[in-house]
C-alpha cells in the first residue's frame, strides 16, 4: 500500500487534515483547496469505516487524490488511521512531520457517525462515537500544540462540527465534547499564537441525503440549495490563511441560513 509520500516542496506551509477518503467527501475538498492554495499535504483516511457505510468505499479515490495533490505542487503524505486507537493520533502527526516539515495547521473533518437514539444507543456504540469524535480530537490538538514551532500568530486548528441531537444522539453529543475542547484550545494556546476554531456547515451534500431530505434541506434553506463540500473548504482555507488570523475561539456557521427549527 501507498502512503503518498514525496519529497518536500519547497517552503510551503503544512497542514494535517483528517478523515479524507472519499471524493464526494468535505475533506476531500479540503485537501484539493489547501493544495491549490499553496499548502503541503498530509491526510489520514479509514477505509475500513466507509465499507461499513451506505456509501461504501473507493479505493482509488485516495489514489487519485494524492495525484491530483501532486499536479498541484503539493508534497503530499496520505496515512491509513483509525483513530479510535489512543496511539494514533501522536503516530500519524508525527509520521507527517517527519515527510512535510513542521506543521502550521491541523484540520479535523473525521468522524464516526452511526445513527441511534438515546433508547437504542449501544455501550460500544456511545463509547466509540466518544473515541473518534472527541479523544482523538483532543489528542490531535495535544499533540499538534506541543510540537508546534512556527511563528507566534500563524498556527491553525479548524474542527467540522455537527448540531445533530434527537436520531443521532452518539454522534451530536461526541460532536458538542469535541467543540469545547476546540475552544478550549484556542484559550491554552494563546502563548504559541495558535487559533482554534470549530465550522458547523449545516447539512451538505456528501451523499448521505435521500431525494426527499435533499428537498426538505432546500426548502429550509434560505438560498434553496444544499450545501457544498467547496463551501465548507472556503472557509477552511480562510481561516488557515494570514486573512483569518483575527478569528479565534469561534462556532462559526456556515450552512447558508436556516429557517429556526429547521435543524441542518
Amino acid at each position: 500500500m501507498t502512503t503518498g509520500k514525496t519529497s518536500r516542496s519547497g517552503n510551503k506551509p503544512a497542514v494535517l487534515i483528517t478523515g479524507v477518503s472519499r471524493k464526494i467527501g468535505i475533506g476531500y475538498a479540503l485537501a484539493r483547496t489547501l493544495a491549490r492554495a499553496g499548502w503541503n499535504i498530509g491526510f489520514t483516511y479509514y477505509r475500513d469505516y466507509d465499507e461499513q457505510m451506505p456509501w461504501g468505499s473507493r479505493p482509488e479515490d485516495v489514489e487519485d487524490l494524492i495525484q491530483e495533490l501532486k499536479g498541484y505542487g503539493a508534497a503530499v503524505c496520505s496515512q491509513p488511521a483509525d483513530l479510535a486507537d489512543p496511539e494514533e493520533p501522536r503516530r500519524v502527526i508525527r509520521e507527517v512531520r517527519d515527510n512535510l516539515g513542521p506543521l502550521s495547521a491541523l484540520v479535523m473533518s473525521h468522524c464516526y457517525s452511526v445513527d441511534s437514539t438515546i433508547q437504542d444507543t449501544s455501550l460500544e456504540s456511545f463509547e466509540r462515537h466518544f473515541r473518534v469524535n472527541t479523544r482523538a480530537t483532543w489528542l490531535l490538538i495535544r499533540e499538534f500544540s506541543r510540537l508546534f514551532a512556527g511563528t507566534f500568530g500563524t498556527g491553525r486548528i479548524v474542527a467540522i462540527t455537527s448540531d445533530h441531537t434527537a436520531g443521532n444522539m452518539p454522534y451530536g453529543a461526541s460532536k458538542g465534547a469535541m467543540d469545547r475542547i476546540v475552544l478550549a484550545a484556542a484559550q491554552e494556546n494563546r502563548s504559541r499564537g495558535i487559533t482554534a476554531n470549530v465550522i458547523n456547515p449545516g447539512a451538505t451534500d456528501t451523499g448521505w441525503m435521500t431525494p426527499a431530505l435533499e428537498q426538505q434541506i432546500r426548502r429550509n434553506t434560505f438560498l434553496n440549495r444544499i450545501g457544498t463540500p467547496q463551501d465548507c473548504a472556503n472557509l477552511v482555507e480562510f481561516l488557515c490563511s494570514d486573512r483569518g488570523c483575527w478569528i479565534n475561539g469561534q462556532v462559526l456557521y456556515s450552512n447558508g441560513g436556516v429557517e429556526p427549527g429547521a435543524g441542518g
